[in-house]
């Protein structure tokens, strides 16, 4: 894999399990799920995706439906937030390398950004980020490629992984995203990446059943909705927060419409309806100005 220059890069340690290892199959992999996908209509900029991140072979075509949506658009900074699947004591984290490893190349991380919202964390005075080194994430790398793809001219990766997934830390991780933002310069479009897969291991109704809850409070657009849904046990997914969070960031930014890209489950590929995985995208944008098809 190419480091592009960087000294201190992430190695990948799911290239070539979850997602293929070769370039050009990696490459070839994501194009054909593009392809595939169908782009649904929307107005507007784009604001933020919602996408998930089980194996490519089982969520890499949802995950298009979204994607797609920023073909062309050229964004100088993306924000991605994930869950953190790995047991680490503190909240909120972020990559201690430079950049990220993927067989496309390196993803450089933005370094001033990251400082900057921990800063304005530390200002709100509850949260703050810290930094680990050759994590084994898959939440958050598996987004990488699908940008790379999508984002030739390259951009600064914010990375952050959500320990704490309740409501206040949502709250206050928000209103710090939206003060950063705020602090580039227009001519710096910065995009909101939530991964998230949704409801594991229930039969393929249950499911259903749960994600179109689920499906309703993005729709919904407020983090309150995604936690009064969550307390009441009436959907269930392993990046709650990250979803809320973009939501919440993108809202409280102009973004007014959110648009369902695609659903489906695990049953689709294995074709076993006993116990599936949920995967839906979703795409938030400013609901205004031309229609996009």
């Amino acid at each position: 894999m190419e480091s592009a220059g960087f000294s201190d890069v992430r190695p990948s340690p799911i290239a070539g399990h979850w997602y293929p290892g070769k370039p050009g199959e990696l490459r070839a992999a994501i194009e054909g799920f593009f392809q595939q996908a169908s782009l649904p209509q929307f107005s507007g900029q784009v604001a933020g995706l919602i996408v998930p991140h089980a194996g490519y072979i089982y969520s890499g075509l949802t995950a298009a439906h979204a994607f797609k949506a920023i073909i062309g658009v050229e964004y100088a900074r993306i924000i991605v937030l994930s869950p953190s699947h790995m047991p680490y004591s503190q909240p909120l984290l972020t990559t201690a390398h430079d950049a990220y490893a993927t067989p496309l190349g390196a993803v450089p991380v933005d370094r001033a950004a990251v400082a900057a919202l921990n800063r304005f964390l530390g200002e709100a005075g509850k949260l703050s980020i810290a930094a680990v080194r050759n994590d084994q994430e898959h939440s958050l790398e598996i987004e990488l490629p699908f940008l790379q793809v999508t984002q030739p001219q390259g951009f600064g990766l914010v990375a952050l992984m959500m320990m704490d997934q309740s409501a206040s830390a949502s709250r206050l991780l928000s209103s710090a995203l939206v003060r950063l933002i705020q602090s580039f310069p227009p001519d710096e479009p910065t995009l909101l990446v939530a991964s998230s897969d949704l409801s594991h291991f229930y039969t393929e109704s249950a499911a259903n059943h749960l994600d179109s809850t689920l499906a309703q409070a993005v729709r919904e657009f407020t983090l309150e909705s995604f936690y009064q849904h969550k307390q009441r046990g009436d959907m269930e997914a392993c990046g709650l927060a990250p979803m809320a969070v973009v939501l919440q960031t993108s809202h409280l930014l102009g973004a007014n419409q959110v648009t369902i890209a695609d659903y489906r489950t695990s049953a689709a590929v294995t074709g076993d309806r006993s116990s599936v995985v949920g995967y839906l995208s979703a795409i938030i944008s400013t609901g205004n100005g031309s229609a996009h098809a």
